[in-house]
């Protein structure tokens, strides 16, 4: 009988992140499997079969073969818990199983006839459909805990060599980088920073492990500005470089009163792991890089609407915003701002952030001209009545936009995400959130080509 007794009881959950073994009610007739490439004491492959509430699990050395004549040794380990499905990471050294653990595949699997299973005596002849692996194998009993796994006779015969994949299915890591994230030292993990939501550091520090790949194109070798939080209740801004992290890059600025500070930026998706460590969870940039500071190549535009106005108004808009764009044939990207508006990008080299803030200026003036009872740049709150402000001065020198796919320190734990310009319809500017965000990314990203033209 599947049992995850013997799984909780080879681990200390205080030192590993592996999730604790609950068995799950099943919801689907499709059964799951996974295939973890796991470094610990000796390299190997663990494939995870579902079957009545959790995966029946083996290890094999030197993995699946797609060669009918190898006859490669699994090893019947201890059942695991279906939320293992979608673990990827580090056990710490001296824990059970210490090691690297990269997702390999994953998928479903089906008998190959209609019969029940006997993991305890075999034979099991069964059929893969993962993402990578696909095609029919059989498991032999030999004794006590020791199979075979076998390649059976099929159109994938020596087709496919797990050796040509090296990165995860999951996050396009490799094995090494999986390795440098995991050195990153969390703590306090289980603090809540969203105390409605409740919302775990831990969970922000695996949103923002999960996020990067996407978010670091627009991080890297920017300066930024954070937002920390450090119990969920005080909110402080920080610009100026106190993170040792090596990371991490500094560059010295010049105030209005010719004193030097230090800025920062992040280096690589390490650095943005650190910032969460050291409890920043809003990132916000500059509109130029470090190898260029003086020259923005990020033009934004902030819709900003008076309290009460309608979701209809502010998409009306952004729509008019977009229009002004294309017939200046400058090609324009949308995100939710996580708060009441949306944040439009315009990608483009310019030669200076005078030139930049007044292309943003003249854009910004051409609408209100167009629309005067519709739109303002009046920053006083009470004259925008019942209009939306336009804040063009996000592209100063020194001033920042909130990052796409930065989490906002707001109620519900909103994203400014990244949207296409057909879903401003369907998705309001606070709809995505930490908590549905993992459904969006199985989508393309609309924002993929953003830099190609720069």
């Amino acid at each position: 009988m599947p049992d995850l007794k013997k799984y909780n009881s080879k681990r200390n959950f205080k030192n590993t992140p592996e999730p604790i073994g609950k068995k799950k009610r099943k919801k689907s007739k499709q059964l799951k499997f996974v295939i973890q490439h796991h470094i610990a004491r000796k390299d190997h492959y663990d494939l995870r079969l579902e079957w009545k509430g959790v995966y029946v699990s083996f290890a094999i050395p030197k993995g699946l073969s797609f060669d009918t004549k190898d006859k490669r040794l699994a090893i019947h380990v201890e059942d695991h818990p279906l939320s293992y499905g979608s673990f990827e990471g580090i056990i710490p050294k001296g824990e059970y199983g210490g090691g690297t653990v990269m997702l390999f595949d994953f998928g479903y699997w089906s008998l190959t006839e209609d019969e029940n299973v006997d993991f305890e005596k075999g034979p099991i002849k069964f059929i893969l459909k993962g993402k990578r692996l696909k095609g029919t194998w059989s498991l032999i009993h030999m004794d006590k805990n020791n199979w075979l796994i076998i390649k059976e006779k099929d159109e994938f015969v020596n087709k496919i060599n797990i050796k040509d994949f090296n990165t995860s299915i999951k996050t396009g890591r490799t094995m090494d980088e999986i390795s440098d994230i995991k050195n990153i030292t969390l703590t306090s993990g289980e603090k809540i920073i969203f105390k409605k939501e409740k919302i775990s550091k831990q969970e922000i520090f695996e949103y923002y492990k999960l996020i990067s790949k996407r978010m670091m194109p627009f991080l890297e070798n920017r300066l930024i500005s954070t937002v920390r939080s450090p119990n969920g209740i005080e909110k402080f801004y920080m610009k100026h470089l106190n993170n040792q992290s090596k990371d991490l890059g500094k560059k010295k600025i010049k105030n209005k009163h010719e004193q030097s500070t230090n800025y920062y930026y992040f280096k690589n998706e390490n650095g943005l792991l650190s910032e969460v460590q050291m409890n920043s969870y809003e990132y916000h940039i500059w509109g130029s890089k470090v190898t260029n500071l003086k020259k923005p190549d990020i033009l934004v535009f902030d819709l900003d609407p008076d309290e009460g106005l309608s979701i209809k108004k502010v998409r009306e808009g952004v729509k008019d915003l977009k229009k002004v764009l294309d017939n200046l044939n400058l090609k324009s990207y949308l995100k939710t701002s996580g708060g009441k508006g949306y944040h439009i990008y315009v990608p483009l080299q310019m030669s200076s952030f005078k030139e930049c803030e007044k292309i943003a200026k003249d854009i910004t003036e051409v609408l209100i001209l167009n629309y005067p009872d519709k739109y303002t740049t009046n920053i006083r709150k009470e004259n925008r009545k019942n209009k939306i402000f336009i804040d063009y001065f996000r592209n100063k020198f020194g001033a920042t936009s909130v990052c796409p796919y930065s989490l906002r320190l707001k109620k519900k734990a909103p994203i400014s995400c990244p949207i296409s310009w057909k879903e401003l319809d369907k998705i309001k500017p606070d709809s995505i959130t930490i908590k549905n965000i993992k459904e969006r990314l199985k989508k393309k990203d609309p924002w993929a080509n953003f830099f190609d033209n720069l």
